[in-house]
């Protein structure tokens, strides 16, 4: 007789709890009123479930807690940094470290340090703020990305991989001193949360050396990625998580980090890279824009928390267990008929808008209208990942129209339990089912840069 597959458990019991309250639906629907149709302006203590992202709000361990607590909050040559200069210097393999107040903050200085204007940065993707330090840098990003990654449909294991094909065109096109850095994204966010292989990365990292061109990986969640290579590539099913993230990281010149993913912390990041002139731009540069060399816009007890992060991240139980509670939600999502890209990426599911109310135009802002509908319904907290996240060519001002309309369901690190993912699926389900009934948005008010986080919109008639 066959036995049925045992279940699994988190490898963490819950010691502190946060009390949530339940709204009415006329309560969320007054407050995605005032919102403007913005899950990015709802107020927290309004959200029952927050899958807005997974930055910065994980929960934190007892043992990075108790770090916390051992902060030197010296203004200069905190000890708490070589701590964490030393965790990444074991579980990243790179010489040099800057820390900075989350990833954005690396993101802008290595643009400021390395892109000239009328430079052009490919990279298996865009996201959203790596890309607008670029275009302020004076660069222009290329998408290089397979174009399976494009199809929410695709079941191919690695849509984060690169188009070798597309990046030799590109340089023999413009020219290898025209491109300062190829950025290749772990775990691909706007793709649905894609691995790439490790074949593909060995691949791009001798083409961009036969070409003198550097790598710089946005190392954000190259945990997650690594397990998706010891779950789906030859030869790395019998190794370790740590060891496979080295690897990655040893096919790189540097990488941004925000800590606030992997590293299961509330805020902080970092640049780590080999080349010590980078570095010493950068150390230049960051008392500028963040703060010393040894603090980068960081409290000690901050970076201290990190480096216990980093060591917590890469324990193969934990990681485990983190894509599984994704996968969890995911296969009730599939096995109810709801659209989402496929395969079920790292850190959150992706509703496919399109597919979900195709009765809606992109300039209906299809995925932002669901995401307003998944609070109302629930008192859920998700975000759009299409037409309003691409934003406008910074050039001719024109709406981008992406091929992906998504809403991202995303799962905090340790926060959630199997019964709040059963909850999300069951509002999700109940939309679907009168799916034809839901209306389209116009928008309202615009920012000029990142509109997603402030735009506001209000429903069409």
């Amino acid at each position: 007789m066959e036995r049925k597959k045992r279940s699994w458990a988190e490898p963490y019991k819950i010691k502190m709890v946060e009390p949530l309250v339940m709204t009415t639906r006329e309560q969320r629907l007054r407050a995605i009123e005032e919102a403007g149709y913005n899950t990015f302006l709802l107020r927290s203590a309004d959200v029952y479930i927050d899958l807005l992202t997974d930055s910065g709000t994980s929960a934190m361990s007892d043992r990075q807690w108790a770090g916390m607590m051992m902060g030197d909050e010296a203004y200069s040559g905190s000890e708490n940094f070589y701590h964490l200069e030393e965790a990444v210097r074991e579980h990243y393999g790179y010489t040099y470290v800057i820390p900075t107040h989350q990833g954005r903050g690396a993101e802008h200085l290595i643009s400021k340090i390395l892109i000239k204007p009328g430079d052009v940065v490919p990279g298996n993707m865009y996201f959203t703020t790596t890309r607008l330090h670029q275009e302020l840098a004076g660069a222009s990003f290329e998408d290089i990305i397979v174009d399976e990654a494009h199809d929410p449909t695709s079941t191919f294991a690695f849509k984060g991989n690169v188009d070798l094909t597309k990046l030799q065109s590109l340089i023999e096109r413009v020219g290898a001193d025209r491109i300062p850095y190829v950025t290749i994204g772990a775990t691909v966010n706007m793709a649905g949360g894609q691995p790439i292989s490790m074949a593909n990365l060995r691949a791009v990292r001798e083409l961009t050396a036969a070409h003198k061109i550097r790598v710089v990986l946005d190392a954000t969640r190259a945990v997650e990625n690594a397990w998706f290579i010891k779950a789906r590539e030859e030869g790395y099913a019998e190794r370790s998580v740590a060891s496979i993230l080295l690897e990655i990281c040893s096919l790189s010149d540097a990488a941004t980090m925000s800590g606030k993913k992997d590293l299961l912390v509330n805020i902080g990041g970092f640049l780590a890279m080999r080349d010590e002139w980078i570095y010493n731009e950068a150390r230049t540069l960051v008392v500028v824009y963040e703060g010393m060399h040894t603090y980068g816009g960081l409290a000690g007890r901050d970076m201290e928390a990190m480096a216990i992060g980093i060591h917590e991240a890469v324990q193969d139980d934990h990681i485990r267990a983190r894509v599984g509670q994704v996968e969890y939600l995911g296969d009730q999502l599939i096995q109810a008929g709801i659209p989402i890209v496929l395969p079920i990426g790292g850190h959150a599911i992706y509703l496919d808008a399109k597919r979900f109310l195709p009765h809606l135009t992109q300039d209906q802002f299809p995925a932002q209208m669901l995401a307003a509908q998944l609070y109302i319904e629930g008192g859920i907290r998700a975000m759009e990942r299409g037409i309003v996240s691409a934003g406008r060519d910074p050039n001719t001002g024109a709406q981008r129209y992406p091929k992906l309309e998504l809403v991202r369901l995303t799962i905090p690190r340790r926060v959630y339990t199997q019964a709040h993912l059963d909850v999300t699926a069951e509002v999700v389900m109940d939309l679907f089912d009168r799916r034809d009934s839901i209306p389209g948005l116009e928008m309202t008010y615009e920012p000029r840069y990142l509109r997603f986080f402030q735009a506001r919109f209000s429903p069409l008639q």
